[in-house]
């Protein structure tokens, strides 16, 4: 099964962590790493805008990626969440087996 990493930046660490524990505890994500606060510049709505951001790094399957992604749209403040997702691997492949395992890609899937 394909792996992903997703990136995808929460305004504040309660955020944050609300964000990663529905992910794991709904089986959308295996792992989700809370990084530490980062400053982030960008151009929003015409202006050039600064924020303290704290960046999320997911790791889920592409079968999973489709509701996580719904999750995320649904339940993230910003109205424009960043959601990027890249290949994860090559890797170890025993991570990448538990990665696979830990998330379950649709509602019928049965847990491992």
């Amino acid at each position: 099964m394909k792996c992903l990493l997703v990136f995808c930046n929460a305004p504040d660490a309660v955020v944050a962590h609300e964000l990663a524990s529905l992910l794991v505890e709904r089986r959308l994500a295996a792992c989700v790493n809370i990084l530490a606060p980062c400053r982030s510049v960008y151009r929003w709505q015409g202006k050039v805008e600064t924020a303290e951001e704290i960046p999320l790094l997911i790791k889920t399957t592409q079968a999973a990626y489709p509701a996580l992604q719904a999750l995320l749209c649904e339940r993230h403040p910003y109205e424009l969440p960043e959601i990027v997702a890249c290949d994860l691997g090559p890797g170890l492949p025993a991570y990448l087996k538990w990665v696979a395992s830990a998330v379950v890609s649709s509602p019928g899937d049965k847990e491992t």
